[in-house]
Order: structure tokens, then C-alpha cells, then sequence
């Protein structure tokens, strides 16, 4: 496998007043290409610095970031808009859909923003591959809130792979929804990941966490756990074991 992310002795510190923040301090770390990797931390940990420094919307006050060969730490406003463009997808915990537009416009949106403009037909298609991938190109011309929570989290997912990008970034991205849905979309991920997509996703959630292959956890601004998950979740079988759960419940309630 080759390198996604390399990143060397990355420091990020915020001037907050008299007393410096340092929010990441020192951390090196290598993501290969098609891993599944979950940030972990409390509060103030350091995890969303780390993913906001991932995912280029923040720059390091020191050390060196490489996204796919590129070395991103000194690139310009202009420079790492494209290369969040074309190189990660993003996925938030609030689905940031826009309420007035389809599905499939909403997931043509970041084919709007790049350095070439695909014809409408091309964004279409394009878009239209994205929602099948996510298994909702039959509610392609849907309304946000004509969509279940589940659905809007994968139209937000379709967006986010319509450039084709080197990684996805999931923030919190099961933080709005219910159990059962959760295991739904974290078995988009786990489809896509099977396909060699290389994610990175920021939960608190341990159970969430098992659903990856990675565990990276953060305290103070330091990795200070980094470990493969032995006893992984497999989104079909929790879906099966939920389903089981709901059978039983109702002959219990007849």
C-alpha cells in the first residue's frame, strides 16, 4: 500500500490571549491508501484540529503534511481550495444539504467549485453514478425533507464522492441519527472502503469506532494510541441482529 497522508512532526498552536494553545503537538502519522481510520478523543483532545490540518482547512504553525505525494503545509488560500476540492471528500455530522435542491443537484455541488467545469451532462451522470453508489439513485430528484435522516447522511456521502477524492473525511457523521440508521450508513462506509476509498472519520462514539479498521486516539494533542481493531463490527450482521431484536420485541408484545 502507499501513503495518503504523511504527515511529520505537525504542531498546530492557536494564540489565544497570554497563554498559547497548542492544540496538536508533535504528532507524526501515516495513513495508507483504502485504510479505515477512526480519531478518537475527549473534548479539547486535539481530534478536530487534526482533522480540520487533514483536511486542509487549516494550516500547521510547524512540520510537513504530504496529501498523495502533494506537500500541502505551505500551499496558499487559493491552492488548498483546489486540493480539497479534488483530493478529499467531506462528510458532516449535519448533512449541510441544501433545502431547496435535489438530491442530485446536491451531490453535482462540488463539480461547481473546480478548476475545469464538466458540461451539465457530464455532472449529471456523474452525480447519478454517486447516488447509486449509495444505493439512492431512485430518489435522485428528492427534496431533503422528503428524505429520512439515513438518506440525507447519503446524498451528503454521494456529494462527497462525486471528484472521485483521494479521501473521505466523516465528522461525526452518526452523531444525528438513531442507532439502527447509524449502522446503515457505517455500512456505506464499510462498502466503500471495500472498494479501496480510504476514510478517516472523527467519532466519539466507541461503537462506532469498531465499525473501522483503525483506532487512532488522541489526548492532549498527542497520539497517544494507535491500534488495529481486533473484534471489528460488520455493518450487515449488526443490521441482521437489530432485525432479530425488533421480531422478537413484537412476538413478545403479541
Amino acid at each position: 500500500m502507499t501513503a495518503v497522508v504523511k504527515i511529520e512532526d505537525i504542531h498546530k498552536t492557536y494564540d489565544s490571549g497570554e497563554v498559547p494553545v497548542h492544540a496538536v503537538r508533535g504528532v507524526s502519522l501515516e495513513i495508507q491508501r483504502g485504510e479505515f481510520v477512526a480519531l478518537m478523543g475527549a473534548s479539547g483532545s486535539g481530534k478536530s484540529t487534526l482533522m480540520n490540518l487533514l483536511g486542509c482547512l487549516d494550516r500547521p504553525t510547524r512540520g510537513r503534511y504530504l496529501l498523495d505525494d502533494t506537500d500541502v503545509s505551505q500551499l496558499d488560500r487559493n491552492e488548498l481550495a483546489d486540493i480539497r476540492n479534488q483530493k478529499i471528500g467531506f462528510v458532516f455530522q449535519g448533512f449541510n444539504l441544501l433545502s431547496r435542491t435535489t438530491a442530485l443537484e446536491n451531490a453535482e455541488l462540488p463539480m461547481l467549485y473546480g478548476q475545469r467545469r464538466a458540461t451539465s451532462r457530464d455532472m449529471r451522470v456523474r452525480a447519478l453514478r454517486s447516488l447509486e453508489i449509495v444505493g439512492l439513485a431512485d430518489r435522485a430528484d428528492h427534496f431533503p425533507n422528503q428524505l429520512s435522516g439515513g438518506q440525507q447522511q447519503r446524498v451528503a456521502i454521494a456529494r462527497a464522492l462525486v471528484n472521485n477524492p483521494e479521501m473521505l473525511l466523516a465528522d461525526e457523521p452518526t452523531g444525528n441519527l438513531d442507532s439502527k440508521t447509524s449502522v446503515e450508513v457505517m455500512g456505506v462506509f464499510q462498502k466503500l472502503n471495500d472498494q479501496g476509498i480510504t476514510i478517516v472519520m472523527v467519532t466519539h462514539e466507541l461503537d462506532i469506532a469498531r465499525y473501522c479498521k483503525r483506532n487512532l486516539i488522541l489526548r492532549d494533542g498527542r497520539i497517544v494510541r494507535d491500534e488495529l481493531v481486533p473484534d471489528r463490527l460488520q455493518a450487515p450482521v449488526e443490521m441482521q441482529r437489530l432485525r432479530d431484536a425488533e421480531a422478537a420485541a413484537k412476538l413478545t408484545a403479541n
